[in-house]
């Protein structure tokens, strides 16, 4: 019988909880939290007090599995070897450039924050010229854009938040998606900050919240434009920080002064007094975090352009660098200081790549054939884009899709020609980067059946083309080491984590920016950014443009407690989380309910001009007038979601993280399924 320390697999950055695991010899005795682990103190959701039901799960992927006919239900058991030997004769027989590699989060279960799959995925790409794409672009991606475009990509940690600030703002940030931050806005408040909370529905999180304020989905960048305007028309702004710090405030004067409290409550749904009273209590409390949200937050009409109003906020009152100011944990970025090495090898990288990372150009190669080959390890591209069908039909038009996970998913049901079995999080090694620690998820469990991790997959494949210097070290703990022994992480490496105890501290600042440099080409925050003018996106902050309503709902969607993005097949594979949640529920308000004959309960068809959906009805004051909300990850839900581009392709290539995703953008009606 040993204990070792792991993370939680479920991902929910930046949550990121510890995990206890005990095991009596190749047998899962029990998981639960660590209450020594420096951020979650002992805490798990339903999703990981869930997760040691993927330890022998029987829907557990666990043989090679290879499809006889295209279309069809039809699979057969392959030997490693076979399956293989096929993908690499697939590779051979195109160009390299034609290979595409999409990875999602799953690689990041025992990985996040550091991210050594990802980057052998990338190094293979690289040396070997195909395409490959950030994950981050069906989830965080334009809110990094927006937040790093302005020069304000790091953010402070729970620690400063919770021992520092006078006042939280929990903008699309909800408990659910980063549930370990709890207890630090609970500190805070507890300290006597003030708690505000701006969503498009009533959430969990608005149980602290002194200040709740539900805008119409797509009307964030709005409201903080209408800040922006409080805030100088009334002095609130601070002039030594902005004269210092900043470039651009002298356009932004007058570009703000049409975004009124008036302009902005038509766009939002909020009264005038509402938004004065948010905007003169940012301005006048000191120093203020704001928490921004992840993924559904820059998904819709809001795109990037909120994140990069919000992030010109701090600037305006001079709370960058500031303990207890600026911006707090926000999902896939760290705190200021935070640095790892690469081994992607891009500057040995031949050709350039010809495909931009964003969705939309993605789908486009497929289906013209610039991407002959898709290897899919650790994501659910048909449930994670927007219209699925066409996902699909762009898939099929490809010689070859290969899927590396650990259960069935939606686009390997509709089109893997491949599947390989994956190993989980506690079948082999890995670390993951919290804000303030790195940390161990030692190697548990044997592997079952015929599972492998995805970097034994892709060193396999490496071999095969005869790529030279794939991996140059002797252990897949060496590429580890490769990578986090860094000054940032004192130095850390795979032995020295062990005779930690499984974590260390990093050498990071609690503060973001404390230098207030920041990371643009001025080396300040950008109100006016040359770089947005010179790809021909509004170089001041700008609310979306006014679009006519196709549907009278606007669909809108979050995390639930019970699941996260797609992941675990949709959660199905889990029995805990299936048991919790038997089908989808579409939240409507008693109004909008009671217009349409609905009850709660009833089964629904929510539709428009891309297709339809069917849910349960949960008519609830939680969902305000003329929204409705489903939480995302479903299979068949993107058929509802427009699949246009948010970013120019040249936009991709302003700097090395910038990912385009979809809009998203969804209007429905809602009709009774007799």
């Amino acid at each position: 019988m040993k204990t070792l320390k792991t993370m939680c697999p479920m991902n929910c950055h930046p949550t990121l909880c510890g995990m206890e695991v005990t095991v009596d010899g190749d047998e899962l005795v029990s998981i639960t939290g660590d209450e020594s682990h420096p951020d979650s103190h002992g805490y798990l959701c339903i999703r990981g007090e869930s997760a040691h039901q993927i330890i022998g799960n029987p829907k557990r992927l666990m043989k090679p599995l290879i499809r006889e006919r295209r279309g069809a239900d039809d699979w057969r058991e392959a030997s490693w070897e076979e399956a293989m030997e096929l993908i690499a004769a697939k590779i051979r027989a195109v160009k390299p450039e034609e290979v595409g590699i999409w990875g999602g989060h799953g690689l990041a279960v025992n990985d996040y924050g550091v991210s050594v799959k990802g980057q052998l995925l990338g190094r293979f790409a690289n040396l070997y010229g195909a395409q490959t794409w950030n994950g981050a672009m069906i989830c965080w991606g334009l809110g990094g854009f927006g937040f790093g475009v302005t020069g304000a990509l790091d953010v402070s940690t729970k620690k400063d938040l919770a021992e520092n600030a006078e006042m939280v703002v929990l903008w699309g940030a909800n408990f659910v998606s980063q549930a370990n931050t709890t207890k630090y806005v609970a500190d805070a408040k507890a300290r006597g900050a003030k708690i505000v909370c701006i969503d498009v529905r009533k959430t969990e999180a608005m149980a602290v919240a002194e200040t709740k304020l539900i805008l119409r989905p797509g009307s964030d960048a709005a409201l903080a434009l209408a800040v922006m305007h409080v805030l100088i028309r009334d002095g609130l702004n601070d002039p030594g920080f902005i004269a210092e710090h900043t470039v651009g405030f002298d356009d932004l004067v007058p570009h703000v002064d049409r975004y009124t409290p008036e302009w902005a409550a038509a766009e939002t749904g909020l009264t005038v007094d509402q938004i004065e009273g948010f905007a003169r209590a940012y301005g006048e409390t000191r120093p203020a975090t704001i928490v921004a949200g992840g993924s559904s937050l820059h998904k819709g009409r809001n795109s990037w352009l909120a994140a990069r109003a919000i992030a010109c906020l701090p600037a305006l009152v001079g709370d960058y660098g500031v303990p207890g100011g600026g911006m707090g944990p926000r999902h896939g970025v760290h705190a200021t200081g935070r640095g790892l090495n690469d081994i992607t090898a891009r500057d040995r990288r031949a050709e350039p790549q010809t495909v931009p990372g964003q969705m939309p150009a993605l789908i486009e190669a497929m289906e013209t054939g610039a991407i002959r080959v898709m290897i899919t390890p650790g994501s659910n591209m048909v449930s994670s884009f927007p219209d699925p069908d066409r996902v699909t039909a762009a898939l099929a038009k490809t010689d070859l899709v290969v899927c590396h996970d650990l259960f069935m998913s939606e686009t390997a049901r509709r089109a893997a020609d491949v599947i390989l079995p994956s190993t989980s999080w506690l079948e082999e090694i890995g670390v993951k980067a919290t804000e303030g620690h790195i940390h161990l998820s030692d190697t548990a469990l044997p592997a079952p059946g015929e599972c492998r991790p995805v970097y034994a997959f892709i060193r396999n494949l490496a071999a095969r083309l005869g790529v030279e210097d794939f991996h140059p070290w002797a252990s897949h703990e060496q590429a580890i080491n490769a990578v986090i022994d860094h000054p940032a992480t004192g130095g850390a490496t795979i032995e020295k984590l062990r005779a930690a105890g499984g974590r260390m501290p990093l050498n990071v600042s609690h503060v973001a920016y404390p230098d207030r440099k920041f990371a643009t080409l001025s080396g300040k925050i950008e109100f006016r950014s040359d770089q947005l003018a010179s790809v021909g996106l509004p170089a001041l902050p700008v609310a979306p443009e006014a679009k006519p309503q196709t549907a009278p709902l606007t669909l809108a969607q979050g995390r639930a407690w019970t699941h996260f993005h797609s992941f675990y097949d949709q959660g199905r594979a889990i029995p805990a989380l299936a048991e919790r949640e038997p089908h989808p529920e579409l939240w409507i308000a008693p109004g909008d309910a009671e217009a349409r004959g609905l009850a709660a309960g009833d089964r629904v068809r929510i539709a428009n001009r891309r297709g339809s959906f069917d849910a349960v009805a949960k008519v609830t004051r939680q969902a305000p007038a003329g929204t409705v909300w489903l939480h995302d990850g479903w299979a068949g839900f993107n058929q509802l979601m427009d699949d246009g581009r948010t970013l120019p392709d040249e936009a991709t290539e302003l700097f090395p993280f910038t990912v385009g995703q979809s809009t998203y953008e969804a209007e429905v009606e809602v009709k009774r399924i007799a």
